[in-house]
């Protein structure tokens, strides 16, 4: 599977994959955010790649999707509660 995140000054973050298992995982990692409320989308693309099937020696099209994604005002917010939150697992572990 070959996933590539890019993320971008510290507000985009793109995903980008070229085979059907890593598309899944990209759209389900997006949807995950998009839901969480940390992340809006931006902007969906898809293509085709041309590539050699090496087993067969031939080419073949594979999918391709880009999804950009943008932080949501209340970004910081979250990422600050749920570090809080961390660090309170982690101290009430401690004393247990």
């Amino acid at each position: 599977m070959r996933l590539r995140v890019q993320v971008y000054t510290g507000q985009r973050c793109r995903f980008r994959s070229r085979t059907r298992g890593a598309i899944a995982t990209v759209v389900t990692i997006a949807e995950i955010l998009k839901n969480n409320g940390f992340a809006v989308e931006k902007k969906i693309m898809t293509s085709t790649v041309d590539m050699k099937d090496e087993s067969r020696g031939r080419p073949i099209q594979k999918a391709k999707i880009e999804i950009l994604l943008g932080k949501t005002d209340k970004f910081d917010e979250l990422m600050a509660a749920a570090a809080e939150e961390r660090g309170e697992l982690a101290d009430g572990e401690e004393h247990s």
